[in-house]
C-alpha cells in the first residue's frame, strides 16, 4: 500500500499492495468490500458488496490517475446462485448506469474473506 491509497480511504491492508502502475497501464488486484476500517461490507449481500467493491474500484484509480474510461474489462466474481450473480450484475450496471465496460460474470465456491460474496477485477489501460 501507499499513503495516497489509504488517504483516499482504501483500508490499511499490510503485505499488499492495491494495483501498480507500469507505463499507460494499471495492474490490479481484485477489489473486495471492505469499508475503510477493513471490515467486510454488508456480508453475503451481492449488491451491497457489488457497490462497495466498485466504489473502491474508483478510488484505486483516482489514486493512481486513471478513471472509469480507463477500464477494458471487467471480472465479477460472486457466491452464491444464480439470483445472486443477476444481483451482483444489477448493481454492476447501476454503477455504469448502463454502459458496462466488457465484462465476464462467474460464480465461484468462496472468496478470502468470511461474510465476501464479491470481488471485481479491472484490465486498466489508458486509452
Amino acid at each position: 500500500m501507499n499513503k495516497t491509497e489509504i488517504a483516499a480511504g482504501l483500508p490499511s491492508t499490510p503485505n499488499y499492495q492495491y494495483a501498480q502502475r507500469v507505463g499507460s497501464q494499471l495492474f490490479l488486484a481484485g477489489q473486495v468490500p471492505q469499508a475503510t476500517d477493513g471490515s467486510i461490507v454488508a456480508p453475503g449481500e451481492p449488491h451491497a458488496q457489488a457497490l462497495q467493491c466498485l466504489a473502491n474500484l474508483s478510488k484505486v484509480l483516482a489514486v493512481h490517475g486513471f478513471d472509469a474510461l480507463d477500464i477494458r474489462r471487467l471480472v465479477v466474481y460472486v457466491v452464491g446462485e444464480q439470483a445472486d450473480l443477476s444481483t451482483a450484475w444489477g448493481a454492476v450496471a447501476e454503477h455504469f448506469g448502463g454502459q458496462v465496460p466488457p465484462a465476464t460474470l462467474l460464480g465461484v465456491a468462496r472468496l478470502g474473506y468470511p461474510g465476501q460474496v464479491v470481488e471485481i477485477d479491472a484490465t486498466v489501460v489508458k486509452g
